[in-house]
């Protein structure tokens, strides 16, 4: 018998997964990337949980079908920010029950708890996220199973429903315990881990896509960086510390120039491609404010692909009206 399991890399899903394996059930931990999982790359992190808790790891790329059939036509509406959670959850099942005949799984199981969050975890919103699955008999919520009706995995006995939990509600002190007595450290904190949840991430993502289209490229320049938007309509990203500046560099987004300050110490930007000569000027003057530099000092910023010349300004306060909140 072998299940194939959500697993976002918070405590919820790492413990489903072992209430499962301990039944004798292997379990294949499917990690969807949506592309707004976090800022640093999981897969270390991912494999040390599965390896603790003695499951298997695979992760699906799913940047594209998440840009292309949720984030912005979601059935079931948003939480507080762009986080559309129901459909997010019924989308990643989908996707999952895909992998049954591949992988010879008999069913799917995630860490959802009921009551556990206003939207996406009451009884209403699994139910809908089981029909989302289009497989919705085989889907199991191990931590909640006695508080939902009987699962086909339960009623065909591949799995001991006295055995599974009645976690209900958002006080996480039974998980806390099961993972003290399992040695489990280190585990995401709950609903940390999507950016789509804070608000500064949901804000830009707003401003981005009122000026342009986001694709899978574009999403890690979201992430990173202080956001402006400039009085001609150009985006401009600057670096707030090393680390910062290394992320950037990273983007592979061919929207953006690529800047630093030529002869100075100063943070890596970008800036769209279709600035102004006015944006291009002015983005030149608080790349140069936001970096080590003197007073009515001239420094030459290197865009790439042309150079502009400025100083700094008095204050960096002048910025704050450009600035995304």
């Amino acid at each position: 018998m072998r299940a194939l399991a959500l697993f976002s890399g918070g405590l919820d899903s790492a413990l489903a997964m072992k209430v499962i394996i301990d039944q004798g059930i292997e379990v294949i931990a499917v990690h969807v990337d949506m592309g707004f999982g976090g800022t640093n790359d999981k897969r270390d992190y991912l494999q040390k949980i599965c390896d603790h808790i003695g499951a298997k790891l695979e992760i699906l790329d799913l940047k594209k079908e998440f840009l292309d059939e949720v984030l912005f036509t979601p059935k079931y509406g948003y939480g507080k920010n762009f986080n559309p959670c129901i459909d997010c959850h019924g989308f990643m099942f989908r996707y999952t029950s895909k992998l049954l005949e591949i992988y010879n799984a008999s069913f799917m199981i995630s860490g959802e708890v009921i009551g556990q969050r206003p939207m996406s975890q009451r009884k209403e919103s699994l139910e809908i996220v089981q029909k989302l699955s289009q497989n919705d008999e085989l889907v199991l919520r191990p931590l909640s199973a006695k508080h939902l009706p009987p699962t086909k995995p339960e009623l065909e006995g591949w799995v001991d429903r006295d055995k599974l939990l009645d976690i209900h509600g958002r006080n996480r002190q039974v998980q806390l315990q099961m993972a003290k007595d399992i040695g489990l450290e280190g585990f995401d904190e709950p609903a940390g881990g999507c950016l789509l949840t804070h608000i500064e991430i949901s804000n830009r993502l707003r401003d981005f896509i009122a000026h342009d289209k986001l694709d899978v490229d574009d999403i890690d320049i979201l992430k990173f960086g202080r956001h402006l938007r400039l009085p001609d309509g150009a985006k401009l990203v600057i670096g707030r510390h090393e680390e910062d500046n290394k992320k950037l560099e990273s983007v592979k987004s061919q929207k953006f120039y690529r800047a630093i300050i030529k002869d100075g110490i100063g943070p890596f930007s970008m800036l769209s491609r279709n600035a102004s000569d006015a944006d291009k000027a002015l983005a030149t003057k608080l790349i140069i404010t936001y970096g080590k530099t003197e007073s009515e000092q001239i420094y030459t910023v290197d865009f790439g692909d042309f150079e502009m010349q400025g100083t700094k300004f008095p204050s960096k306060q002048i910025a704050a009206k450009y600035f995304i909140q």
